[in-house]
C-alpha cells in the first residue's frame, strides 16, 4: 500500500454563518475546502486495507479526513441553504406584497367607478345645456 501523503487544508474557512449573507469567495472558499477534504480520500480496497491495518495513524488519518470532509460539506450546505432563503421571500415581505395588491386592486376598482361617475356628470351637464337653450329658445319667442 505504500505511505500516503496527507495533504492538510490550506486555510480553515469559516464564513459569517447567520449574520450576514454569505459571498461568492465564501462559496468558494468552502468548494476550495471540501476539495481540500476530499483530495487525500483513499479508493475503498486502501480504506479496507488501512481499517485492517495495526498501524493507528492509519486510521486517525482516515478519521481526521472524514471530519474535515464532514465540516467542509456543512459549511457548503449552510451556503446553500442561505442562497435559497434569500430567494424566497420573507414573510413580512410577503404580507407587505399582499398588502400592496390588495391597495393596487382597491385603488383600481376607485378609479374606475371615479371614470364611471365623471361620464354620468358629462352626461347631466349635457341634459341642462340642452334645457338651458330649449327654455332660452322658448323665452326668445315670448
Amino acid at each position: 500500500m505504500g505511505d500516503r501523503q496527507v495533504v492538510e487544508p490550506q486555510h480553515p474557512v469559516d464564513p459569517p454563518l447567520p449574520s450576514s449573507p454569505p459571498s461568492r469567495d465564501d462559496m468558494v472558499a468552502c468548494v476550495m475546502a471540501l476539495e481540500a477534504a476530499l483530495l487525500p480520500c483513499l479508493p475503498a480496497r486502501e480504506l479496507q486495507a488501512i481499517d485492517r491495518s495495526p498501524h493507528p495513524s492509519h486510521q486517525i488519518d482516515v478519521e481526521r479526513h472524514a471530519r474535515d470532509f464532514m465540516e467542509a460539506a456543512k459549511k457548503l450546505q449552510l451556503y446553500f441553504i442561505s442562497l435559497l432563503r434569500e430567494s424566497q421571500p420573507s414573510k413580512a415581505e410577503m404580507l407587505r406584497k399582499q398588502e400592496i395588491a390588495v391597495m393596487e386592486e382597491e385603488l383600481q376598482r376607485k378609479t374606475e367607478l371615479i371614470r364611471k361617475q365623471e361620464n354620468l356628470i358629462q352626461g347631466w351637464r349635457n341634459e341642462l345645456k340642452d334645457q338651458l337653450d330649449k327654455h332660452s329658445t322658448e323665452l326668445d319667442r315670448v
